[in-house]
């Protein structure tokens, strides 16, 4: 589970756990960007801080882990060098890259997007104001064993039960172009985002119980300004 954690919040957490049950994964990777180059400017607090904030709030849960892959990189944070890189730390592990379906809509602007989509399966979760039969027209969504699946009617149902909310389907797989495995999950709905959290901070509001207590400590202590 990549991104820039800016910072990190109950929601990301929320998400990985999720997924984590629902797929059966063994355990969720956290890797948070050093120099993300579709997110650039001011408000980007510096990488090890980030990381830190990761790792204080993955803390406690065993089947997290947090690496400093990208963050100890000093040139750009690209997806897919990461993921060619996991694959050489650790051989024969199959890899299942969390994202969602907003991110998964603009995959076409990534680095070497193609590649990226040979190298792991990928889960992409719910978000609000998105659909997940949108993303069937992506050009990184396989077109013919879809096809084939889409024509039952179960397939249909299950679909639109994970775009309805409906509590009676968690995830449907299909297949991405590459054949890799597209899982589509529903997670719970949380209003909860980084660049929320930074505008209250920035108001000198109160953020507490939207991320870690000792991440807050954390932000608080080393005066961190988003």
């Amino acid at each position: 589970m990549g991104g820039t954690f800016n910072p990190v919040h109950t929601a990301h957490l929320r998400v990985a756990e999720e997924v984590r049950e629902v797929l059966r994964l063994e355990k969720v990777l956290f890797v948070p960007a050093g120099n993300p180059p579709l997110k650039k400017g001011s408000g980007l607090a510096p990488a090890r801080k980030r990381l830190q904030m990761v790792k204080l709030a993955a803390a406690g849960n065993p089947f997290f882990e947090v690496s400093d892959l990208e963050c100890k990189n000093a040139g750009p944070s690209y997806t897919v060098n990461t993921l060619e890189r996991l694959s050489e730390m650790y051989p024969g592990k199959r890899f299942c890259f969390i994202t969602g379906i907003d991110v998964f809509m603009d995959l076409h602007l990534w680095w070497r997007p193609e590649r990226l989509v040979e190298l792991a399966d990928f889960a992409v979760v719910s978000r609000p104001g998105y659909l997940f039969s949108d993303i069937l027209e992506s050009q990184f969504v396989s077109k013919g064993q879809n096809a084939l699946s889409l024509k039952r009617s179960k397939k249909r149902l299950e679909i639109a039960a994970l775009d309805d909310g409906k509590k009676t389907v968690k995830a449907v797989r299909l297949k991405l172009a590459s054949g890799k495995a597209l899982h589509l999950v529903r997670v719970t709905e949380m209003e909860i985002s980084a660049r929320r959290i930074r505008a209250l901070l920035r108001m000198g509001k109160s953020v507490r119980y939207l991320l870690p207590e000792r991440v807050l400590s954390f932000i608080i202590q080393n005066k961190i300004i988003f």
